[in-house]
């Protein structure tokens, strides 16, 4: 069963925050095994009433990060220990909650490209792997391993592919429950309609790897808010997966058959309406009748489908191929497919309801605030279902978890984790207190997993 470790990040108190700090400590169970985070208001703090003074968690947290620990050491009590599990093939997710200006990017991304103490938990984490996958890639020569990278942002019910130019995709439900990110349709050569799938760079090197996550980010969607100038309004989704060059061909086939497929299959159902509706006329009464001067031409129809039939069954052939390269790859080395995920949700000060001058909101950000709630909201009650094993699971809830489901479902044997950025200025303290709660919640749903 998924286990979800529970972490809260303090972020070091800025040059200009003069209005004071939260007063906050943390104490471990009997056990020694899980933390209680407890807060409290400044005394002189006014705009705080007595009851909201102080808040005291459960012990629901795996471990405190306190504002004088850099990235590396994030990197390195959180995320290196499960790089073995992504080299046995096995999928992990990573989640930073908070209020903007909390520290969620710095956390996830990082702003210094250059500076590895710096780097964001997911440039360090494909630093490790392609060094592990590169003295794999020296000991046998029969495969090349490098990392697919995907990187894509989503907002509203859309999704914003940013390694393709923040091409505007939808999200899906297939007829097998599988959810899909599809982008727009385009005609090519010889009548072939290709539906692209979310763009994935394959990426043999680090340096490749990071040059490339650089560039999608720039096409990041950011605003100026009442917390930062770099406020993300969206949920920004980098994903990692262990290929090979040989996975990567049979990927491309299967879109490339897919693309062949479609005028085909569109052609057969052309001619089955064109025939049926060939083969009724209306009466004067307006009932429709059998047409006894046409005959429903069956050959014709038999001899679209036989054709679609044909190309449907290049696509299998292709889908076997592709699941034949893995499979095969597997049996040698168990690091194909193996996958991280990590997830840099959009601030939630909206939720929060920051203490101060009120916020001043537009139509449209009071609109973005409502998705953005039920997104927050949804992914809180995914975890803690998957926590409880309950036996219906809300994916559905926000495009978000709809999207994130293949990732919830292939962690059900391996470890992730969230990380709430908290603020420790008195300015945000129901801010900083929303989010731990939030944090409780799904922390105290994994406790009864223990």
């Amino acid at each position: 069963m998924a286990q979800f470790k529970v972490w809260a990040r303090w972020r070091p108190v800025r040059s200009g925050e003069s209005e004071g700090e939260i007063i906050r400590r943390s104490g471990q169970d009997d056990r020694n095994q899980q933390l209680q985070i407890s807060i409290g208001a400044c005394p002189h703090d006014k705009a705080i009433s007595s009851r909201e003074r102080s808040w005291k968690s459960g012990f629901s947290f795996d471990g405190v990060i306190e504002p004088n620990e850099r990235n590396n050491i994030v990197y390195n009590r959180l995320v290196a220990p499960i790089i073995p599990d992504v080299l046995r093939g096995r999928c992990c997710n990573f989640f930073a909650y908070g209020h903007s200006g909390s520290g969620k990017t710095h956390t996830m991304i990082g702003y210094d490209f250059e500076n590895g103490t710096e780097f964001g938990l997911c440039l360090a984490a494909a630093r490790q792997l392609i060094i592990c996958l590169d003295e794999i890639n020296a000991s046998d020569t029969t495969y090349k391993f490098g990392i697919g990278l995907q990187v894509y942002e989503l907002r509203k019910n859309s999704a914003f592919d940013l390694l393709n130019n923040r091409n505007e995709c939808f999200v899906r439900e297939g007829s097998d429950r599988r959810v899909y990110i599809r982008g727009e349709t385009g005609i090519l050569e010889d009548g072939k309609v290709r539906v692209r799938p979310i763009e994935t760079k394959a990426c043999w090197s680090f340096k490749q790897l990071q040059n490339e996550l650089q560039e999608g980010l720039k096409h990041r969607k950011t605003v100026t808010s009442t917390i930062h100038n770099q406020s993300s309004r969206t949920h920004a989704v980098i994903e990692m997966e262990i290929i090979t060059t040989e996975l990567v061909y049979s990927r491309d086939s299967i879109v490339e058959r897919q693309s062949e497929l479609v005028p085909v299959g569109k052609y057969a159902t052309d001619v089955y309406i064109e025939e049926q509706l060939r083969g009724i006329i209306q009466t004067d009464d307006g009932k429709h009748i059998p047409n006894p001067d046409y005959t429903v031409n069956q050959q014709r129809i038999d001899a679209a489908e036989v054709k679609k039939a044909e190309f449907e069954s290049r696509v299998q052939e292709a889908e076997e191929r592709e699941a034949n390269v893995f499979a095969s790859t597997a049996c040698v080395h168990q690091c194909i497919g193996g996958r991280i995920v990590f997830v840099d949700l959009a601030g939630a000060e909206f939720l929060s309801g920051l203490v101060g001058p009120a916020l001043k909101q537009s139509p449209q950000e009071k609109q973005e605030g409502r998705q953005i709630n039920t997104d927050l909201l949804a992914s809180k009650e995914v975890i803690r279902a998957k926590s409880l094993a309950k036996s219906r699971i809300p994916y559905r809830s926000s495009p978000l978890t709809m999207v994130l489901r293949q990732h919830f479902e292939a962690s059900n044997d391996a470890q992730s984790s969230i990380i709430l950025t908290v603020s420790p200025e008195a300015h945000q303290y129901a801010a900083t207190m929303n989010t731990l709660k939030y944090g409780d919640l799904v922390g105290l749903a994994n406790k009864h997993r223990r």
